[in-house]
């Protein structure tokens, strides 16, 4: 059996460089799965393992590709078969274990998912980590008594994975949607989502010295983090929820305590990486049911093995809009 990876290595100067090899077909362990791919996905993660950065990841040689979907090939599992459909997303796949950008993948059973058999699997990687980390967002506005009717919910970095799949998840649900983006050229791609109204970044990115604003929003899904997340707290409704997932504006919050203590405000992290599986399967059998969203083709770019490094870099630019598919 052929293995193709896209892999990327370490120099001895310190550089990287990377791309499509032929390498050994991993072999499994107790416990183990071996998992022959058809789509993978691609994400800002994703980027970062591809140029080295250490804190994504630090073993070398090394497979990108945080998420992966595909048939069991080999199984040393009792919950696992031959032929299975099944898909992994999340733990330490993509980042120093060997990742979805290959032909055949090693992986522990325990972070294996079975697909639900109503959703495709190249459905299911359109929706990918991004995906499910929209799904689990919206999940905690759900679960925390956020409705249609409580009002309007903004979603920030809304032209990103997460962002638009939120905004079309949401809009689908009956949700008045406002969408943060820094893109103007793509205001009419969001509305197309359906949100209702589109807040260039410019004019919301501002630091407000008030501790508090006028309640607008029911809810945030918010994406990016920094003063953009700490404006949207100020301005959440009493008794309402926000979302916090990402940090691609800061890793910083300078907030104040106004919020949480006047308006009873709620703040959850949400994280998709090492999220326990009964919460992972939850959301992706949404995501294949009641969150299953009509635009994934608007969103969707695909792309094979070879034009990853082009991919990567409009990641890393801060250009990307909707998801990249990879085609195994």
């Amino acid at each position: 059996m052929k293995n193709s990876a896209f892999v990327v290595d370490k120099n001895e100067d310190g550089t990287f460089t990377s791309g499509i090899k032929e390498i050994s077909v991993p072999t499994i362990g107790e416990n183990e799965v071996l998992i022959k791919a058809s789509y993978s996905s691609l994400n800002f993660k994703d980027a970062l393992s591809s140029v080295g950065n250490p804190g994504v990841t630090r073993n070398f040689p090394h497979v990108t590709g945080i998420d992966v979907a595909g048939v069991v090939e080999e199984s040393n599992s009792a919950d696992f078969v031959k032929g299975d459909e099944v898909l992994v997303t999340g733990y330490d796949m993509g980042m120093n274990t060997d990742g979805g950008h290959q032909s055949f993948v090693k992986v522990p059973a325990a972070w294996v998912v079975k697909k639900p058999s109503n959703i495709t699997d190249k459905e299911i990687m359109i929706y990918g980590t991004a995906g499910l980390t929209a799904g689990l967002s919206v999940n905690e506005l759900l679960n925390n008594g956020i409705t249609p009717e409580s009002g309007e919910i903004l979603v920030t970095g809304a032209t990103g994975g997460v962002g638009s799949i939120a905004v079309a998840i949401l809009s689908k649900l009956g949700f008045d949607v406002v969408a943060i983006s820094g893109k103007e050229e793509k205001i009419a791609f969001l509305k197309e989502l359906g949100a209702k109204e589109v807040i260039l970044r410019k004019d919301f990115d501002s630091e407000n010295k008030k501790p508090m604003v006028r309640e607008r929003f029911a809810g945030v899904v918010d994406t990016v983090g920094g003063n953009i997340l700490a404006e949207a707290l100020k301005a959440v409704k009493y008794d309402g929820v926000a979302t916090c997932c990402g940090l691609t504006a800061s890793f910083k919050l300078n907030t104040n305590v106004f919020p949480f203590i006047l308006r009873g405000v709620r703040l959850i992290g949400i994280d998709s990486v090492e999220c326990k599986l009964e919460k992972k399967l939850a959301v992706w059998n949404k995501l294949a049911d009641e969150f299953n969203i009509d635009s994934l083709a608007e969103l969707t770019t695909e792309i094979s093995l070879k034009d990853l490094p082009e991919a990567y870099q409009v990641l890393l630019d801060g250009q990307a809009v909707g998801r990249y598919l990879v085609k195994i």
